[in-house]
């Protein structure tokens, strides 16, 4: 039999595999406050649907607890927490943020988590830790619009901030290795033409990205997530990883045309809002023609972003 490990590796090499790989993945809220719990959770969730890759889900938090961050359960249907108060209100803020070592509580506590899983799931799925880039995580320190505007008012302080939140990042994905993950899934929130020109992405994010992606180079099995809308994918696609998503069902572009500029495997062609408000039937029409816009080659089948906590079961199943 073919392992999901081979699936996927057949997949990154350009092969026909014996079928489409399948990937969906999901937040745990409440159980994503401690890591057995969120250890748990994965595993039953690979178990109840046999996916060919675990991306393991930790609250966005996860990696900005230690600097003081805080946030609350609320019930929002994708499984995400919202973030109460700001540890950066000024300017000067950004400049005060110390680098934390991966021994400081929560980010050890992710590490257990990573090593749970992976005893738990042997060593034939391939699994993956999500890692927020710089900005994404400053934006969840200071709020969305704070962080905007303290870029054009503050640029300088900002920047500080940000090397130290890529100096901690690279520590992180440094000790992770070490924990048997296959590859991180690095998310990228403000590629995004709504939120930064081109120039201020570059300026701000592009190479503090590639040294936390350098970091990981030893693992075979990255991803990038692009998040949002009229992200910057021509750029994006330069990065050094093997595999890319984004919402490929709601914004451009396709799986076809991502194919054609990006010659690693593309991880998408269901739409989220099919999954969860839809048929099965639904679901497989989108996976039916997902497939026929890759030749069913360099293809991951999966959502531009996380599943929400209510997508039927049955759905789920159609997609598998």
């Amino acid at each position: 039999m073919t392992t999901h490990r081979e699936r996927i590796q057949a997949c990154l090499a350009g092969e026909m595999p014996d079928q489409t790989p399948v990937a969906l993945w999901r937040h745990f809220p409440v159980d994503d406050q401690l890591p057995e719990t969120l250890a748990a959770a994965q595993i039953a969730f690979q178990r109840a649907y046999d996916f060919d890759l675990v991306k393991v889900t930790p609250a966005s938090s996860f990696c900005l607890r230690d600097w003081g961050a805080r946030d609350e359960w609320r019930g929002n249907p994708e499984g995400t927490r919202q973030y109460s108060g700001q540890v950066v209100v000024q300017p000067q803020d950004w400049e005060r943020l110390p680098a934390l070592d991966p021994g400081a509580p929560h980010l050890a506590g992710q590490l257990a988590c990573l090593r749970q899983i992976r005893a738990g799931l042997g060593p034939n799925i391939p699994m993956l830790q999500t890692v927020f880039n710089p900005l994404a995580q400053a934006k969840n320190l200071a709020g969305g619009n704070t962080l905007l505007v303290h870029i054009r008012k503050h640029p300088d302080a900002v920047l500080k901030g940000l090397q130290t939140i890529a100096q901690t990042t690279r520590r992180f994905v440094e000790a992770a290795l070490e924990t048997g993950i296959d590859g991180i899934f690095y998310a990228v929130q403000h590629a995004q033409a709504s939120l930064l020109s081109e120039d201020e992405f570059r300026h701000f994010s592009r190479s503090l990205d590639l040294q936390i992606l350098e970091s990981a180079q030893g693992l075979w099995c990255n991803m990038l997530h692009l998040h949002g809308e009229d992200v910057y994918f021509q750029e994006l696609s330069k990065y050094p990883v093997p595999m890319l998503n984004w919402h490929d069902r709601e914004t451009p572009p396709s799986l076809a045309e991502a194919q054609a500029v990006f010659q690693g495997a593309v991880c998408g062609g269901l739409n989220r809002e099919t999954l969860v408000f839809k048929t099965a039937q639904d679901v497989r029409q989108e996976k039916e023609d997902a497939i026929q816009q890759t030749g069913g080659r360099r293809l991951i089948l999966s959502t531009g972003c996380v599943v929400p906590v209510i997508a039927p079961h049955g759905n789920i199943l159609a997609a598998k």
